[in-house]
């Protein structure tokens, strides 16, 4: 599980440097390598560990292909998908479609987001964070996560 954010940078080619201490959180799953992909709900993209990915694979192969909707979200999930890997100095090399579509030019922000790291544009990132009406947020977290009730009392 990860769960810390970073700021770094994107060189000219697309390689993006991991900072030291997420490399280190992310050395139990290096072996296996990352799939890369757009994210479905944001202008950013998803790093999911290979393990991770491939649980989640195997629920959406559970989805029949013979209805239209199931298809095109199957088609859709996957477009833009590479498999990724740390190069020999610990960069991760985004293709060119995928820093497109993130809108990432320099300089990024990589949050986790618990078992997959999300990968943003960073002024992308601070207005996606930026909580303009605290009420509201906490009105969020308390429906979101109030009825989670795992902790001990």
């Amino acid at each position: 599980m990860f769960t810390s954010t970073y700021e770094c940078k994107v060189d000219d080619k697309g390689r993006l440097t991991l900072p030291g201490k997420l490399k280190t959180e992310l050395m139990p799953v290096l072996p296996q390598g990352f799939i890369l992909k757009r994210s479905v709900f944001s202008p950013c993209l998803e790093l999911w560990p290979r393990q991770e990915w491939d649980k989640k694979l195997a629920k959406i192969n559970e989805l029949t292909r013979f209805t239209r909707k199931n298809a095109k979200v199957v088609r859709s999930f996957l477009a833009g998908v590479k498999t990724v890997e740390l190069d020999a100095s610990g960069r991760l090399n985004i293709p060119n479609d995928l820093l497109e579509f993130a809108g990432i030019d320099k300089n990024v922000v990589v949050a986790s987001q618990i078992s997959i790291i999300e990968i943003w544009d960073k002024e992308k990132y601070e207005r996606e964070v930026e909580v303009e009406n605290n009420e509201e947020y906490a009105e969020m977290v308390e429906q979101v996560l109030g009825g989670l009730e795992t902790e001990q009392k």
